[in-house]
């Protein structure tokens, strides 16, 4: 699953969907290349050589890429063309030209119930991928283009490219004490790290409204995530994570980092990484000396855009080993230039990361949040 949402007049560009991947190309072109292959032969080989023999698997590859109908065509194809061939050698009543046509209707009727199971195989496929996807779209709900005091963009995006799920979390919440929004990590990856995505979700979207302030809101989510890893006997669990509040009175907003990557502020032309005293992920608290984790205040006013993100986005790597240097590649785009919206931003990364890296070896999720104009 991907989507990202956007803020403006911007277009939101969504993934509606999962869809199986289509064989390549080259696969469904083979059987006739393979054709083309044997009658080649036979053109440029004595007679003496049986070339319509290769014929037998022709079936078999075309199950690779097509399905039972297609498989069966090119079966009673490959018996028609193996009796010309013969029949132009004189040797079509010959026994072992009747066994190859036995041994062709054979291979075609077990291609065949291969090339049906294969598609049923898909199918089910399809079905699962688009429950994992369900699942994920209601924990990570799009976020609209405007929570209460601010505009917003997210995207996210799996590492494992199919399966529509992964570890990344986020979420923004317009509560009495301002705009608050998390964006998070958990440990692991796929399947095994949505049940904690869901736990931490939770957790937050209770939280919010209800806490006092951001090392309230940790706190909770610290002894939500405790009672998951107890619950699942992971003595290791453990999710990095990113709260912030946004005061739109004082024009303000309150940073809490627990482990995470720093956020990162474009204003006025300049980009700035938003660094503050860490604290340990949630989780570990028990490793801590200090009870809260420290918070920090900002200015955050009309025209700036705060940007979160995962350590997918920042560890991703080029074909020379180099990290993605998220912060230049923001200063090449925004610096001294007119303010930008938040989904300028994301929709920036989302095109200019794959120009880095093919490859994602983590999950990337990012969201963008900008003060929304009062006038």
């Amino acid at each position: 699953m991907r989507h990202t949402t956007s803020a403006g007049p911007r277009t939101v560009d969504m993934e509606d969907g999962f869809r199986p991947v289509a064989p390549p190309a080259w696969m469904r072109w083979l059987p006739f290349v393979y054709v083309a292959f044997v009658l080649l032969l036979e053109a440029t080989l004595q007679k003496e050589w049986a070339v319509s023999f290769f014929l037998i698997v022709l079936p078999a590859i075309a199950a690779y890429a097509f399905g039972p109908v297609v498989v069966a065509v090119f079966t009673v194809f490959s018996i028609l063309l193996e009796g010309s061939l013969a029949a132009i050698s004189h040797h079509l009543g010959e026994n072992h030209h009747v066994t190859a046509d036995i041994a062709t209707t054979v291979v075609g009727i077990l291609s065949a119930a291969l090339a049906a199971h294969r598609r049923r195989q898909e199918a089910h496929l399809v079905h699962a991928s688009s429950v994992a996807e369900a699942l994920m779209r209601a924990l990570l709900r799009p976020v609209p283009h405007q929570v209460g005091n601010v505009l917003a963009a997210s995207l996210y995006r799996p590492s494992e490219a199919g399966t529509m799920v992964g570890g990344d979390l986020f979420d923004v919440r317009a509560t009495p004490a301002g705009e608050r929004a998390v964006i998070g990590d958990v440990r692991g990856k796929g399947l095994p790290a949505v049940r904690t995505v869901a736990a931490l979700l939770g957790s937050f979207r209770e939280a919010a409204y209800e806490a006092e302030d951001l090392p309230a809101v940790a706190a909770r989510l610290e002894r939500g995530l405790v009672r998951e890893a107890e619950e699942i006997h992971d003595e290791e669990l453990f999710a990095t994570a990113v709260l912030i509040e946004y005061d739109s009175v004082a024009d303000r907003v309150t940073v809490t980092n627990h482990g995470h990557v720093e956020p990162v502020l474009i204003s006025c032309g300049e980009v700035h990484v938003l660094d503050g005293p860490p604290a340990l992920p949630l989780g570990l608290s028990d490793l801590a000396a200090a009870d809260r984790p420290a918070a920090r205040s900002h200015r955050f006013a009309r025209g700036d855009v705060l940007l979160l993100v995962t350590d997918g986005l920042v560890e991703a790597r080029d074909t020379g080993g180099d990290f993605y240097p998220l912060v230049e590649r923001l200063r090449h785009r925004f610096e001294g230039r007119p303010a930008p919206g938040p989904a300028d931003v994301v929709n920036f990364l989302n095109t200019d990361l794959p120009r880095h890296t093919r490859d994602l070896h983590d999950d990337v999720a990012m969201l963008a949040i900008a003060p929304h104009s009062r006038i």
